[in-house]
């Protein structure tokens, strides 16, 4: 391990089998070191080491009670702005419906707490025991650590518009898109060992899992140097305090 001197930070994305963990040490305004890590839950994710003073997250943090359309604030505010990427924001339900451990009922609690109406989609259920994890630690004070982003809005925010190719495919894969995603972000300078690491054998994962979590590590270090652009502009709570908002 090649802790030197430094600030680390982390980027995070959910993958199959857990947590894909982007870490890099920033010195000198710079990352010059990163290291690819797997982590089994969030509660993991708190726990790497090195420590990372900033870690980014690709998954939703502070749940509404109610949501209108678009689903809450931060993701009404980033999708216009994606272009054809747009579909890849999900639209958040409610916290009571995220708590749902069936689909038709996470589907029925939606209803009842959307103005209008609105089900949950499949891709956004499958990911509610992620956002689980995540609500049940969070708190006020471990948000000045802990931020939400989004790899598609890092890129937009990086590149001065959407990624030209999709990461995926009618669901699949596309090899072109995630590689065009990995030269653009070892060309702001994001390490490239980061790319050519490898996790334990048998952690589920996809190279664009790999991807995603380097451009939420490129979002933790744009927190950490303050140049970091929050959406929406001012804050938005949920009932437990938490602030809705992703970074990028």
């Amino acid at each position: 391990m090649n802790s030197g001197e430094g600030t680390w930070v982390a980027g995070a994305d959910g993958c199959r089998s857990g947590w894909v963990c982007a870490l890099m040490r920033i010195s000198g305004g710079k990352p010059v070191y990163g290291e690819l890590r797997f982590a089994m839950d969030f509660a993991h994710v708190l726990k790497l080491i090195p420590s990372p003073a900033i870690i980014a997250v690709d998954m939703p943090i502070g749940l509404p009670e109610r949501t209108s359309t678009g689903g809450r604030p931060p993701e009404k505010c980033v999708r216009p702005l994606l272009g054809a990427r747009q579909s890849s924001v999900f639209a958040i339900p409610s916290r009571a419906a995220v708590y749902a451990d069936a689909y038709s009922e996470a589907c029925r609690i939606a209803l009842e707490t959307s103005d209008p109406p609105r089900k949950v989609s499949k891709q956004a259920f499958h990911i509610f025991p992620k956002i689980r994890e995540i609500d049940a630690l969070m708190t006020p004070q471990l948000q000045s650590r802990v931020y939400e982003c989004h790899p598609e809005v890092a890129l937009m925010q990086s590149n001065g518009a959407p990624a030209p190719l999709p990461k995926k495919v009618k669901s699949r894969i596309n090899p072109d898109g995630v590689q065009w995603r990995i030269d653009f972000l070892t060309g702001l300078g994001i390490p490239p060992e980061l790319f050519t690491g490898t996790l334990p054998r048998g952690v589920k994962h996809g190279r664009d899992d790999i991807a995603d979590a380097a451009a939420c590590a490129l979002t933790a270090w744009r927190i950490l140097e303050g140049r970091a652009i929050r959406y929406p502009h001012k804050p938005v709570y949920d009932a437990a305090g938490l602030d809705m908002a992703i970074w990028a």
